[in-house]
């Protein structure tokens, strides 16, 4: 769990950390902060929900459980990351950074990142076999993705 759980949070920080450097220097002074966060956000999800969705789809059973506490501490290192960030790249303060999330759009990035925390669980609660889920649609062929 551990393993795949910095895996995730990795792949989406990657991603994120790009999104992020175009949202902040080209799109938020164009459009303002809020619209550029809304463009960014489901990029960011269909992103998780892709990764989530083959981190559940392992040779091995992976338990809902073990999925939401994968998401779980994602979401914590995410959340560690966006802070560590905050303080050494922008200059804010810890308190300063919290109380930005809880201001428009601060609040909507962070229900980004929790929906980003749930992707594992809500694909691990998917059947299996559908047509678009996980097991059809999301092969698993490389063997170091599944490795604890």
């Amino acid at each position: 769990m551990i393993a795949a759980a910095f895996r995730y949070f990795g792949l989406i920080f990657a991603l994120g950390f790009v999104l992020g450097t175009v949202r902040t220097l080209w799109l938020a002074p164009a459009i303002g902060a809020t619209g550029a966060v809304l463009i960014e956000l489901p990029i960011m999800l269909g992103a998780s929900w892709l990764i989530a969705r083959r981190l559940v789809t392992v040779p091995k059973v992976r338990t809902p459980l073990w999925a939401l506490g994968t998401g779980a501490l994602a979401f914590a290192l995410l959340i560690g990351a966006e802070a560590l960030l905050a303080i050494t790249l922008a200059g804010q303060s810890l308190a300063t950074w919290a109380g930005d999330l809880l201001r428009t759009p601060g609040w909507i990035g962070l229900a980004g990142q929790a929906l980003f925390g749930l992707m594992p669980w809500l694909a691990a609660l998917r059947p299996a076999g559908r047509p678009g889920t996980a097991s059809s649609a999301c092969p698993t062929s490389s063997a170091s993705w599944h490795e604890e």
